[in-house]
């Protein structure tokens, strides 16, 4: 059994997967953790590019293509990668590979088996993952009204081996029972069964998030199903240093290009107004 998701740091797991391959892995530090993953000689590893942080001299790393059924016209379009790393440890004897979070992040290992064999996450949440198990761009067709892209294009994971995600600050999970509703920002939503039913709600008018308003699109849940929700999403946190290191402007006043605009389009009527006048 994969470890639950509020493993404590340096506490070893063991994963055993359906073919019976016992696989032990261990989730190092606090907030920018670390997966180290034993490997037994021609077992693997299947990670996004960029993320090996450290492996043994037995481990060989391989960049491959990803199948075009899971590539799709989303990673194109947006410059995702379309390729995955391999490791494979060729050696005689155990080794291991240690994978890092890009960021400021948690690492949840999601056993897929228990999950029925398929979760759906936010895009680029995926990290790492061991054994059978296959990512894809899909669309949530049962989510209605859309209008944000972390709803609209989501990370389908699915197979029956174990997966690594990232979710950012601290991390709640939520066992709905069937027919029990949850109310959650969109942008914290970090994975969930398929069985959960997810309906967009509008938090006010449209003409707030011209102005800077926050929590305006907020996602429904009905169970029944697991919730992974996190409290910092990674674009929080990089909306908050980007408006640190702005000028005190800026940062005191949001609404700046709105205004500045305003402003120039106000004077432009007085003076095409003006010239009206100026030949009439």
């Amino acid at each position: 059994m994969a470890a639950p998701f509020f493993s404590t740091p340096f506490q070893p797991y063991v994963y055993q997967s359906p073919q019976d391959a016992v696989i032990p892995f261990q989730i190092l530090g606090g907030e920018a953790q670390v997966v180290q993953i034993m490997l037994k000689p021609e077992e693997k590893v299947v990670a996004k590019p960029g993320s090996m942080c450290y492996m043994s001299g037995s481990i060989e790393m391989e960049n491959v293509l990803l199948p075009e059924n899971e590539v799709g016209m989303w990673h194109w379009l947006f410059g995702k990668s379309v390729t995955s790393v391999v490791f494979r440890n060729n050696g005689q004897s155990d080794g291991f590979v240690g994978i890092a979070a890009p960021s400021l992040a948690r690492i949840l290992p999601i056993d897929l088996a228990v999950f029925g064999g398929e979760i759906l996450c936010q895009a680029d949440v995926f990290l790492c993952s061991v054994n059978d198990v296959k990512v894809s761009n899909t669309l949530d067709q049962r989510a209605r009204n859309i209008a944000s892209a972390e709803v609209f294009l989501r990370q389908k994971i699915s197979g029956q081996g174990l997966a690594f995600i990232l979710a950012g600050g601290s991390v709640v999970q939520k066992n709905l029972e069937v027919g029990e509703v949850l109310a959650v920002d969109v942008s914290c939503i970090v994975a969930l069964n398929t069985t959960v039913n997810v309906q967009i709600k509008y938090n006010g008018p449209m003409r707030k998030a011209m102005f800077g308003g926050e929590n305006l699109v907020t996602a429904v849940l009905t169970g029944p199903g697991i919730v992974f929700i996190q409290s910092l999403p990674f674009h929080r946190f990089s909306q908050r240093i980007a408006r640190a290191v702005t000028s005190p402007n800026m940062r005191e006043n949001p609404k700046f290009f709105v205004q500045i605009a305003i402003f120039f389009f106000l004077a432009y009527v007085v003076i095409v107004s003006s010239l009206i006048l100026t030949d009439v």
